[in-house]
């Protein structure tokens, strides 16, 4: 979502505040800018678009002070226009803010009855109007935003600056993340530990209901009661170095080709090489008795959890329940005692899977994380986690974070399967062995990547696609199906393929290719039984199987991709490849942004 950077600094605040915005800018973005006090006066500068369009303003138009705020925002309430770009000012205060104010129409009525005059459409705009109510009612700044945060209806991370006040920054949370780190003689803040790396290494995160009031010498925390409050200190681990696309043309290219190394990385957290043996710790091992696991996610890391629900179903013989975090806590579910909630989540700030997890906790489900992204509130707010070793991931569309979390939950089943003997040894040998051949399918893969290019020219004409798969095909045939929306524009459905006589079968006709994932298992056959439908209906086939799968069904394909032999179980983490490159493909074919598509965001932390 959107991203805050606070500066209280020594020197010029402005390169500060860029330099921190350009570390948020793989979550996603539609416009920038900053504010600081110059001369005890709040002065602005913010721009539509890409970041550079804001460095180019200041280059022409240049912002000193040494105190600062700065945002990346991707819009929710009012266009991405420079008129709605944050930061939002009045002749008091400047506001930046991630999150929905839910409130703030009937709050915007009543400050329009007291004169005030809106100039954008945004919701936060509210904030700064109401913290200058209460300024003007003769109130400090920290108790104007205590009596402004009381009122205020909703999800937000908020810092403020105030005129005058060149060594007050004040921030608050609830809901949404905001991280604050220590310089000497020098503070910060930011909506992400990833922001201030390059400041400083010692940080502290707010809790919900937090409000920090900072200087440069130091801060004071109050919790959402008022009362004075500690938060711990830690080294973070987060590099200070802004991570290049190199070679490649696009950070999503550069992850999708990390995949080989990032997943033998996770593999070799989880797999003793020696022994083939799974070296989870016995914590995690005790999971094998639980009576269900619920796993919650949002967009491709739930796909992820379709394909984990299969293998702990089928190896571990635990049964589980798969939900959409934005709807799961919505249902309110029962959940069993003794029970597992698993949440997969590359950020570890989604909102959705934060608030599901805080649903299961208070039922009282053991709480187990996979993520990514290290010092995130999902990781501070579960019992265990499980790391995934894909490093830093800027492209907006999800790729090396998805096989890894793939990889991760597929030691997890193993392991489980093993510690409550459904299955051998030998059995688990095996699948370990399956796991470990994967970096080098993967770069097998990778050097046929010329051909999937050629082939998403053609995908590229096309106005709708189908993607369809059995098993664990059917997850990857709706991540394929999302990658190639999400950064293609084209419009994209998976099914499950004997869903297709249920009515997807009345779209298929010449103009809409149908993407078949059909690895050579024990379901091919009906797969191929579906494919020989569409191409009985005028529909052309693109087919992503192995060697002997492609010969079967060489005569009705119009296309194939054939993937290396793999053991079935692992098979759904080394197809998620080809889906990926040929959305990737047809993305630059068409001309689109990949990295940062249109209304995405990396890291959704609004309901």
């Amino acid at each position: 979502m959107c991203g805050i950077v606070g500066v209280l600094s020594k020197t010029e605040a402005a390169p500060q505040l860029i330099e921190g915005l350009k570390r948020l800018e793989y979550r996603g973005y539609d416009s920038a800018g900053i504010a600081t006090l110059v001369n005890g006066k709040i002065e602005r500068r913010r721009a539509e678009g890409k970041l550079i369009n804001l460095a180019d303003r200041l280059k022409k138009e240049p912002l000193g002070g040494t105190i600062g705020i700065g945002h990346t925002r991707w819009a929710t309430h009012g266009n991405p226009t420079e008129r709605n770009a944050h930061p939002h000012a009045t002749d008091k205060v400047a506001v930046v803010h991630n999150g929905i104010i839910e409130n703030y129409q009937e709050l915007k009525e009543e400050l329009q009855k007291s004169q005030y005059r809106f100039e954008t459409d945004t919701d936060t705009e509210v904030i700064a109007h109401l913290v200058t109510h209460y300024i003007r009612q003769g109130l400090a700044p920290e108790q104007a935003v205590d009596a402004s945060l009381a009122r205020l209806k909703g999800a937000f991370a908020i810092a403020m600056i105030f005129t005058g006040e060149d060594n007050l920054m004040i921030g608050a949370r609830f809901g949404t993340p905001l991280a604050i780190g220590y310089g000497k003689n020098e503070m910060f803040m930011a909506s992400d530990s990833y922001a201030l790396a390059p400041f400083t290494n010692k940080i502290c995160f707010l809790e919900d209901g937090d409000r920090v009031s900072m200087s440069r010498s130091g801060i004071t925390i109050r919790d959402i009661k008022g009362k004075q409050a500690e938060r711990d200190i830690r080294t973070t681990a987060q590099s200070g170095a802004i991570m290049g696309k190199g070679k490649y043309r696009h950070f999503m290219l550069k992850e999708i080709y990390e995949q080989p190394s990032v997943i033998a990385d996770t593999l070799n957290t989880y797999i003793n090489p020696a022994t083939g043996h799974l070296t989870l710790t016995d914590e995690i091992l005790s999971l094998s008795n639980t009576p269900r696991i619920t796993i919650s996610a949002c967009g491709t890391a739930f796909y992820a959890g379709m394909v984990a629900k299969y293998w702990l179903e089928q190896l571990a013989r635990i049964p589980v329940e798969t939900d959409i975090a934005s709807e799961f806590r919505y249902r309110e579910a029962p959940m069993p005692k003794d029970g597992t909630a698993l949440f997969v989540s590359q950020s570890g700030e989604t909102l959705d899977t934060l608030e599901a997890l805080r649903y299961a906790k208070r039922q009282g489900q053991k709480i187990v994380s996979i993520l990514n992204t290290i010092e995130s509130t999902i990781e501070r707010e579960s019992h265990l986690v499980l790391r995934t070793l894909a490093g830093p991931e800027i492209g907006v569309a999800s790729t090396k974070a998805f096989t890894t979390q793939l990889t991760t939950l597929a030691c997890l089943s193993i392991a489980l399967a093993r510690k409550n003997g459904s299955i051998s040894e030998a059995r688990e040998k095996q699948l370990t062995a399956a796991l470990r051949e994967l970096p080098s399918r993967f770069a097998e893969m990778l050097n046929h990547d010329e051909k999937i290019r050629l082939m998403a020219k053609e995908i590229a004409e096309a106005r709708d696609v189908l993607y369809l798969g059995r098993g664990t095909a059917y997850p990857i045939a709706l991540e394929g199906a999302l990658k190639l929306k999400e950064i293609s524009y084209i419009h994209a459905e998976g099914y499950a393929s004997g869903e297709m006589k249920h009515g997807p079968i009345a779209l298929i006709d010449e103009n809409v290719p149908v993407i078949v994932i059909a690895p050579f298992d024990n379901l091919f056959e009906k797969t191929a039984a579906n494919a020989q439908e569409v191409v009985a209906r005028g529909g052309k086939v693109l087919l992503i199987s192995d060697k002997r799968g492609v010969e079967k069904l060489k005569d009705i394909a119009t296309w194939t991709i054939e993937i290396p032999e793999v053991e079935a179980f692992v098979a759904p983490i080394l197809y998620t490849l080809p889906v990926q490159l040929l959305a990737y493909h047809t993305a630059v074919t068409k001309g689109t942004d990949v990295d940062q598509p249109r209304n995405l965001a990396k890291s959704v932390t609004v309901e």
